[in-house]
């Protein structure tokens, strides 16, 4: 992975999102993705940031979390990082195409409670490439910052899809473990994408209508993977201070019905005949010993 330097631009505000995606899809058929390929250099940051409440209670009721509770979801930071995130993968200078880009896993590490009332600092960059079997995957980091301690990161993992010459090194195909004890079935109606992108932001057309959804090869719309994650961890629960990952396996196609189950601090969705849609585990963040 490459250690050259790094440009820092501090934004005044959330970047629109619709004039970003619009860009990211224009100039996708000049995108070339490959592993080797450069990708941008600078890292975004929004100091002063505040929390719309009215729009985290949207969120929390979506997603199925508590409301009213003075301390931001564990997926939350997520999302108001979005835009940042949008607006570096939109880029004329981000190698892989904007439209049809897959989120394939995130990894989160919350070291203590977030106010939803405190003021934050966010700040996003694409850390690198690496090579996927199925193309070329691009990680995100995600940090926010309560004055100078860093309360919140984030890495998020991104595929795009082409011809590649073989499974990289060390990589195969994803396993299917045996399913853990099911703890909920939920039917998931087929307006969530749409409740989910008015809260969250996230107005991909996949995830909106059946039309607009097969427009990009689904035959239905499909759920947000950070809506499947944010339902199960709402539901599974997490420490004040916790690590989390999941991993995003299959679409869920709107409507549905998902079967939730957990185990030893492990979750995860299935559908179908079983068929593995989302994998995680949730944890205590682990206690350090000396200094920071």
């Amino acid at each position: 992975m490459t250690t050259a330097a790094r440009t820092t631009n501090t934004l005044t505000g959330v970047p629109a999102l619709p004039p970003l995606l619009l860009r990211g899809a224009l100039l996708s058929p000049l995108k070339r993705p490959r592993p080797d390929a450069d990708f941008p250099r600078t890292r975004l940051v929004l100091p002063g940031l505040r929390v719309d409440l009215a729009r985290l209670a949207a969120y929390e009721r979506v997603c199925g979390f508590p409301t009213g509770a003075d301390a931001l979801p564990v997926t939350y930071p997520h999302v108001l990082a979005f835009p940042m995130a949008m607006r570096l993968m939109s880029g004329r200078d981000f190698p892989l195409p904007l439209p049809g880009l897959v989120h394939t896993s995130i990894g989160i590490t919350r070291r203590a409670t977030m106010p939803a009332t405190a003021e934050y600092e966010l700040t996003t960059y694409v850390e690198g490439l690496a090579p996927h079997r199925r193309g070329t995957e691009a990680t995100v980091v995600t940090e926010l910052r309560a004055g100078t301690d860093l309360v919140w990161e984030s890495h998020s993992t991104y595929l795009a899809r082409h011809r590649t010459a073989g499974h990289p090194p060390g990589e195969s195909p994803a396993a299917h473990p045996e399913a853990l004890p099911a703890r909920a079935e939920w039917r998931l109606a087929g307006d969530i994408g749409r409740r989910y992108g008015a809260a969250s932001g996230d107005r991909n057309p996949i995830h909106l209508h059946p039309l607009t959804a097969r427009l990009f090869g689904f035959p239905r719309a499909i759920a947000h993977g950070m809506w499947t994650v944010a339902r199960c961890l709402a539901e599974h629960g997490t420490p004040d201070a916790a690590v989390v990952r999941a991993d995003f396996r299959a679409p869920v196609l709107l409507p549905g019905t998902v079967t939730y189950g957990a185990e030893d601090g492990r979750f995860e969705l299935r559908g179908d005949e079983g068929r593995l849609h989302l994998s995680g585990e949730a944890g205590p963040y682990p206690a350090r010993t000396g200094a920071a």
